[in-house]
């Protein structure tokens, strides 16, 4: 039988624990997530300051050093934008803007863009690059001083929020009529890690509180659209690197062979990219998402009327 947790109004199966927090899968919230739940002041602290400088240290000057790669990225998701919506909505918010390189791009492309970031770090790097940032957290206060927007993107964010459903109907009255929102996530509890742990007892390395609060997949992070008012448009998962740990290149915790991997997955996507094969490479993307197989979940959906 299944050892069931309950936590207020939170209950389900208990998978693991981890740092003095367990995970459930939450018949409640219909995904998996952490209890007990940070409150957003307990999380404050740790994405305006700690985030980039003890748990990143490294990020900027990778990022930078992957830059022509995470442009091919970007690229995509750019064209995904522009095959959805006509040429004249072109305005872009991005939650959670990083360094500024997504923002970038889009600029490059001629649309309007502005970033929401809380790290003074990061932030001050997008500005470096140019671009309008606000150096805060995407909130009620902050929406109501804002206008509306034909994208909103979001990559990396949702898993670090203490209420997804809250904050995706918060997101979804910042959109225009018709607008999209692209929320990209990491595929976690995914076939992949199960064969892993059973197989090669692999310990849930992703299971890292309180920076991880919920644990999606395609079905239940499609499902919380839909529930927060949005229509599933397009599913489509990113390369999926535990094939290497499934082929015996153990990276946990090895930088080095980490980093080698990922020059690999690299090098196999711009391959592509350089032959004319770009199209094919979403194309299997898209097909491996249908099989909850990728290392992150990418769901383009539009705002519902």
């Amino acid at each position: 039988m299944p050892d069931i947790k309950s936590w207020g109004e939170h209950s389900g199966e208990l998978l693991d624990s981890a740092k003095g927090f367990e995970v459930i899968d939450c018949l409640c919230c219909g995904f998996k997530h952490v209890v007990p739940i940070p409150s957003p002041e307990e999380l404050e602290e740790v994405y305006r300051h700690e985030y980039y400088t003890l748990e990143k240290p490294l990020y900027l000057e990778r990022y930078t050093e992957d830059l022509s790669w995470w442009n091919l990225v970007y690229a995509d998701r750019y064209q995904s934008f522009e095959e959805l919506l006509p040429p004249e909505r072109r305005r872009i918010l991005d939650i959670g803007s990083g360094p500024g390189f997504f923002l970038k791009l889009g600029q490059q492309r001629g649309w309007e863009v502005l970033g929401i970031e809380p790290s003074a770090r990061a932030a001050a790097h997008s500005r470096e690059l140019g671009l309008e940032i606000i150096e805060d957290f995407f909130s009620e206060e902050l929406a109501a001083k804002l206008a509306k927007f034909d994208v909103i993107h979001m990559s990396e964010v949702l898993e670090h929020i203490s209420s997804p459903a809250e904050f995706l109907t918060l997101v979804r009255r910042q959109l225009a009529p018709g607008g999209v929102l692209c929320v990209v996530v990491p595929n976690d509890y995914s076939p992949f890690q199960h064969a892993l742990r059973t197989v090669q007892n692999f310990q849930p390395w992703w299971v890292a509180p309180p920076h991880h609060l919920n644990f999606f997949d395609f079905d239940s992070l499609a499902r919380l659209l839909t529930r927060c008012g949005f229509q599933v448009e397009l599913q489509e998962a990113t390369f999926p690197i535990d094939l290497f740990l499934l082929m015996g290149d153990n990276y946990v915790g090895d930088d080095s062979l980490g980093r080698s991997c990922h020059a690999k997955r690299k090098l196999f996507e711009s391959n592509l990219a350089a032959a004319g094969l770009g199209a094919l490479k979403r194309e299997l993307y898209q097909s491996l998402a249908k099989l909850n197989i990728g290392r992150e979940v990418c769901i383009y959906a539009r705002r519902g009327e």
